[in-house]
């Protein structure tokens, strides 16, 4: 074969010059990147031992020849260098890559002392897990805004707290900190200040005292606390866990935490639950063994109480039942006595002291018990104990109690009624508690000493007591306290700074439109036998000494919104009907207390929508020149507090936004804000509705009994329960503001509004109206008529209130004082 010939191409001078062009636009690009990056690149290199480990020369470019360094427009944006065998430091010069977002280093053996990083703010991701640093900065963490992972396990750093500067990195997803040598108590901001934190790990420290009640609202689905060294471990109950509903990993084992287990029944993605080796009292929790998602539990070496729990096959459980108190050595039913005991025990937070004497099946014997000779149980001696909570009423259930002796203890609330059940009792000793309330009447031949308790014959609770509750733990929203005069919080000075304009605004008005949903609700079912129809502003006057016995003044005022014309007429008892009450078209209706007497059957049972406590009592106006939050002593309702208004006394909208969110949850459940009849775990309408709102058939156990519930009404009432929830959230920046809630009830007005809005089920209320234009027409007629120019300022000022109320009609209650109002 021939061969083929060749060509051969010269280059001409224009690709030489594009050549050249070329590889001095490469050199250009390398030595284009930032200098002072490049400076503290080449000083790390020398000090992390790179330049030798790792081959980062000094001559080459980081960015784009150095390993494990990824860069941006010059900017240098990670080093990613982990498991590399690095035996040098971290310096300094790593704060001036003020474009790093990922500093990789772990599992190396860098030592020495570790840099601050303040100020680095778009660094995201800190992994120096495995290393040998020996100190951390307080201003470690200072101005880190953009940071999401941190990862400082297994350091032998010398002792530290975690620092408040940690909360400037909202967006924090993970931190790890485990045998990291982390000192002092768990910090609050933990669960308060990341909303999006998924992952906590803080074992194997030096942490102690309890665990704050805000982790009942952390978002975490994995929290490791467990192996703390100290001599003073984490410790106090473990009831913020019942309300961390996104938790799948919960390891609290090898402290010393105590009290009883809490309600898991909430906790539908808990796969792992390590409590071993604790100090744990009480029944084993229903909710626990039945609890779906598990898959490991561990309990063994606690004091553990009740029968032996049997869980699924499913689950890997490790608990052995000789290092517990509970009554059989296996799965068994307690005796009857052992189990009243621990209903008593309960009342009281399930005692450690109990716990570790109470053991067997047969109570006589155990501490503070002592028995006849067929084992009924004669005397219950509780002298001197330190114990806290109240008086069960289950002490009731023992026939054969003698004597009742609870001395020298700190318990409050009252005598239970039950007790004077106890046909063979001849002595109760309760002296020297926190007692209050009237003593039941017992029989004469009961020795009954109830010395040493100062509000012993009051019926109201003592200030700062407890009368509802057992202390084992739990996370309850603070009530507040009243005084004999019915005070809030000890005295009301009338020279305190009034408050609460827009706070009263904002529920009043709420209140406003959950009444007009729940008329329209109602009408569907219940036809009440009378009606008084008189849209216009309309007062209906109770009889006076002195006036007419038959006689009842009636005074309706014009509907104009700058006062409208007033006619008064007398009416005759004996002759006037339903047909003598003119009706009209807008307006509002006052009515006295007798008129309301007589139309509702004398308050007749029957007649009740709902139940509810008693729209909060009536301030004084802020001063000018105060913004929306201002201080205050305590003043409000039991159960419709706010947790950080009861605990600071500071006042913000946000605030009324969780009482209107109380108010809510009764309209739907038909149950009072705080209910002392319910049992204790019941008593407060937020905790327990939390705990029925978690799913379908629970929350329709939760809804008042006396609504006609089908798929439409179940559908409207999951929607307001939805907004209540919200409204009562923990935190205040987790609540909506008042407009929202305007926006969700408004729809459902508009759904149940009655299809003929002229008919007698209308109640007078002008459902023509939207609630936008309503809002608007009370407003207008409230800043022309009622407000003067320093409480319309204040008013202006408040940034989250943009509602008003309606104020009384002219003539009304001209003696009416804000003492009525309470």
């Amino acid at each position: 074969m021939a061969d083929r010939p060749v060509a051969l191409f010269l280059p001409t001078a224009a690709h030489v010059l594009l050549l050249l062009l070329l590889a001095d636009a490469a050199s250009r690009s390398a030595a284009d990147t930032n200098p002072g990056d490049l400076a503290s690149m080449q000083a790390l290199a020398t000090a992390l031992g790179a330049d030798e480990a790792l081959d980062w020369s000094a001559s080459a470019d980081p960015c784009t020849a150095w390993v494990g360094v990824a860069c941006s427009d010059g900017r240098v944006t990670a080093i990613q260098v982990g498991n590399r065998s690095l035996a040098g430091s971290l310096t300094a010069d790593v704060r001036n890559l003020t474009s790093l977002v990922r500093l990789e280093l772990q599992y190396n053996r860098l030592a020495g002392p570790l840099p601050s990083l303040a100020g680095l703010a778009s660094l995201q991701v800190i992994l120096l897990h495995g290393n040998l640093f020996s100190s951390i900065p307080p201003d470690f963490f200072s101005g880190l805004s953009s940071l999401q992972a941190v990862f400082l396990d297994y350091n032998p750093l010398a002792a530290w707290s975690l620092p408040a500067s940690l909360s400037d990195a909202a967006a924090l997803v993970n931190f790890s900190a485990n045998s990291a040598n982390v000192s002092g108590p768990l910090p609050d901001f933990l669960a308060t200040a990341f909303p999006g934190l998924d992952h906590l790990g803080l074992a194997f420290n030096f942490l102690s005292g309890p665990v704050a009640s805000a982790f009942a609202a952390a978002p975490f689905r994995s929290l490791w606390l467990n192996n703390q060294l100290g001599p003073s471990r984490l410790n106090g109950g473990i009831a913020f866990v019942e309300n961390m509903t996104a938790l799948e990993e919960l390891w609290l084992q090898s402290n010393d935490f105590s009290g009883p287990l809490p309600d898991f029944s909430g906790l539908t993605n808990l796969r792992n639950l390590e409590l071993r080796d604790n100090q744990l009292t009480g029944v084993v929790p229903r909710s626990l063994i039945e609890l779906k998602s598990l898959s490991k539990v561990t309990l063994t070496n606690n004091l553990l109480q009740g029968p032996v729990p049997v869980f699924p096959d499913s689950v890997t459980v490790d608990l052995v039942p000789g290092s517990e108190s509970f009554c059989l050595k296996s799965a068994g039913e307690c005796d009857d006595r052992v189990t009243l005991l621990l209903f008593i025990a309960k009342s009281f937070g399930y005692p450690k002291r109990f716990a570790e004497n109470w053991k067997g099946n047969d109570p006589c014997g155990w501490l503070g018990i002592s028995c006849d000779a067929d084992g009924n149980i004669t005397v219950i001696n509780f002298s001197r104990m330190g114990l806290n909570g109240t008086i069960s009423p289950d002490f009731g259930s023992f026939t054969s109690l003698q004597r009742l002796l609870l001395p020298n203890n700190n318990l409050t609330g009252t005598i239970p009624s039950a007790l004077t059940n106890l046909t063979s009792l001849k002595e109760l000793d309760v002296s020297n508690n926190m007692l209050w309330g009237k003593i039941p009447s017992f029989s004469k031949n009961v020795l009954v000493n109830a010395v040493g308790n100062v509000n012993m014959g009051k019926d109201v609770a003592p200030p700062g007591s407890d009368s509802g509750s057992a202390p084992n733990g739990s996370d309850s929203d603070p009530a507040g306290s009243v005084d004999e005069s019915g005070n809030s919080n000890g005295k009301a000075s009338s020279g305190s700074v009034g408050v609460i304009v827009g706070s009263v605004i904002a529920v009043v008005t709420g209140v406003s439109l959950v009444g007009l949903v729940s008329f329209c609700y109602y009408k569907k079912k219940l036809q009440n036998s009378g009606r008084v129809q008189s849209p216009n502003t309309t007062v209906i006057h109770p009889r006076h000494s002195g006036s007419d016995q038959d006689m009842v003044k009636i005074t309706v005022v014009g509907s104009s919104m700058n006062g409208g014309a007033t006619a008064s007429e007398s009416y005759s008892q004996a002759s006037s009907g339903p047909s003598d009450v003119h009706v009209v078209d807008a307006g509002n209706m006052v009515i006295s207390i007798q008129v309301l007497r007589n139309v509702t059957n004398n308050f007749s049972e029957e007649n009740i929508l709902g139940r509810g406590g008693f729209d909060f009592g009536l301030v004084r106006l802020a001063p000018d020149g105060k913004g929306c939050s201002v201080e205050t002593r305590l003043a409000g309702t039991f159960g419709y507090l706010a947790p950080e208004y009861a605990v600071t006394g500071r006042v913000t909208t946000k605030a009324d936004v969780y009482s209107f969110g109380v108010i809510l949850m009764e309209l739907i459940t038909g149950r009072k804000a705080l209910d002392e009849s319910q049992p204790e775990e019941s008593v407060h309408l937020v905790t327990w509705f939390r705990r029925m709102q978690l799913n379908k058939d629970t929350f329709r156990k939760a809804i008042d009994p006396t609504i006609d519930l089908d798929e439409e009404t179940f559908a409207s009432i999951s929607t307001v329960a939805e907004l209540a929830g919200h409204c009562c959230a923990r935190e205040p920046h987790q609540r909506p503001d008042m407009s929202h809630a305007v926006t969700v009830l408004a729809s459902l007005a508009e759904l149940w509004k009655p299809s003929d809005p002229d008919s007698e089920d209308s109640y007078g209320i002008d459902l023509d109206m939207s609630l936008p234009q309503a809002l608007k027409k009370w407003q207008a007629f409230d800043d022309s008529s009622h407000f003067d120019g320093a409480t319309s300022s204040f008013l202006a000022s408040l940034d989250n209130t943009q509602t008003s109320i309606p104020t009384r009609p002219p003539g009304f209650a001209d003696s009416f004082t804000s003492v009525d109002g309470r």
